[in-house]
């Protein structure tokens, strides 16, 4: 029920703790519900209306009308089967589990065509510098197809703090030769994220970018836009799907650059004079 809506982070509890208490829930009146989740009450009926019905009491019928009958399954939740049922995501961690392997398989789907990623590695491997850009929940996807990418590309720029200075840097990479930036772009959306890119239009480049939909706040005609949904079965979005598109880019980007292999073993025999690694 919960799948394909966008729900703020107070409403992803709400929704956790239906799924904890999911016995329970037809059950509960709002103020019940609110108490259980640590919200307020006006926030459990918002909860209500963002999945479509008309308050809580619409919600809370939908809840009890699901419900088997005795006769096709006892007592309510009976037969669910747990995490060894057989049929079913088991508890609310397992579900989200599962609901990421959707995503992963979603993915792979839209893999099955490899153009555009091709055509994005050729485009990041090609700009000198490769400025790439994240912000807030994105930061840490931008942050890990740096570190990477700094392995074989001569010049990559790490983007992934806001503020006055972000256009400043953007300009240097542009003055410095870059054709091309890649974005990680995941909600919520900052709208420096939007502000930047927009300014990274303006300049010339070209963008690529990993968002959670096409119908992301951030795509514009004429960019690259690779799709990676995230979870939200949790209280905090996953983003398994985006960070496995980044390794794809990765390797898309390695296939462009003649020298990649080379850098890495360099790489690898300064690691091992210096004994970087523990293993």
């Amino acid at each position: 029920m919960f799948e394909g809506h966008r729900l703020t982070p107070t409403q992803r509890r709400i929704a956790h703790c239906m799924v904890r208490r999911a016995d329970d829930a037809p059950f509960l009146s709002s103020v019940e519900l609110a108490e259980l989740a640590g919200v307020s009450q006006p926030s459990v009926t918002r909860f209500a209306v963002a999945l479509g019905f008309d308050g809580y009491p619409a919600l809370r019928r939908h809840l009890r009308e699901a419900l088997p009958a005795p006769s096709e399954g006892g007592a309510p939740g009976a037969g669910a089967g747990g995490a060894d049922g057989g049929g079913t995501a088991g508890n609310a961690y397992q579900q989200a589990v599962h609901a990421e392997i959707e995503n992963l398989r979603q993915l792979a789907a839209l893999l099955a065509d490899p153009a555009p990623v091709a055509e994005a590695g050729s485009l990041l491997a090609a700009s000198r510098p490769l400025p790439v850009l994240g912000l807030r929940a994105a930061a840490a996807q931008a942050r890990g197809f740096a570190y990477f990418a700094a392995k074989v590309h001569p010049d990559v720029r790490l983007l992934d703090e806001g503020g006055s200075m972000l256009d400043d840097r953007l300009d240097a990479a542009v003055r410095a030769g870059a054709s091309a930036l890649l974005c990680f772009a995941l909600p919520r959306h900052p709208r420096e994220t939007v502000a930047a890119l927009e300014h990274a239009r303006e300049a010339g480049l070209r963008i690529v970018t990993v968002a959670d939909s096409v119908f992301a706040p951030v795509a514009r005609p004429g960019d690259l836009l690779l799709p990676a949904a995230v979870g939200t079965a949790l209280s905090f979005d996953t983003a398994c799907s985006p960070m496995m598109l980044g390794r794809v880019l990765l390797e898309a980007m390695c296939d462009e650059l003649p020298d990649a292999q080379a850098r890495l073993e360099d790489f690898d025999a300064r690691a091992a004079r210096r004994g970087l690694f523990a293993d």
